[in-house]
C-alpha cells in the first residue's frame, strides 16, 4: 500500500450521482444480477476509484463542514479532519496536524468501542 493523494477530485469527475446512474445502467444490462445481489464489492468495481484504496482520512479545508458529494461511497469509514485554512494556504504543518489528529482516533469501522475491545 502507499499514500494516495486525491485532491478535490480526479479532474472533478468523481460524482456520486454520475457513478450511481452509470452503475444502474450497467446493472440493468446484467440480467443475472438481481437487486439484492448488488454487493459492495460489485458496486466498487464500477466506481472511477476502483483501483485506488478508500481514503482513511479526509481533510476538509476552508472551514467547510460538508463533503459536497465528494467520494460519498468511498469515505464511509474515513476519519474527517476540518481546518479553517484555505487550500492555497495549506502547508506541510497543516498536514502534520491532520495526521496527528488522525493518529489519536479510535478506528472502529462501524463498531462500538466495546465491540473493538472484545475482539
Amino acid at each position: 500500500s502507499g499514500l494516495y493523494n486525491n485532491i478535490g477530485a480526479i479532474d472533478n469527475e468523481i460524482k456520486v450521482k454520475t457513478e450511481i446512474s452509470e452503475l444502474q445502467k450497467k446493472l440493468k444490462g446484467h440480467q443475472s444480477v438481481e437487486y439484492l445481489q448488488a454487493t459492495q464489492e460489485l458496486i466498487d468495481t464500477y466506481l472511477y476509484t476502483k483501483d485506488i484504496p478508500d481514503p482513511e482520512l479526509l481533510i476538509r479545508t476552508s472551514g467547510e463542514r460538508r463533503v459536497s458529494n465528494f467520494l460519498l461511497w468511498q469515505i464511509a469509514y474515513a476519519e474527517f479532519h476540518f481546518t479553517s485554512v484555505f487550500w492555497p494556504d495549506f502547508r506541510r504543518q497543516h498536514l502534520l496536524e491532520a495526521i496527528i489528529d488522525f493518529q489519536q482516533r479510535e478506528r472502529r469501522f462501524g463498531m462500538t468501542s466495546d465491540q473493538i475491545n472484545k475482539a
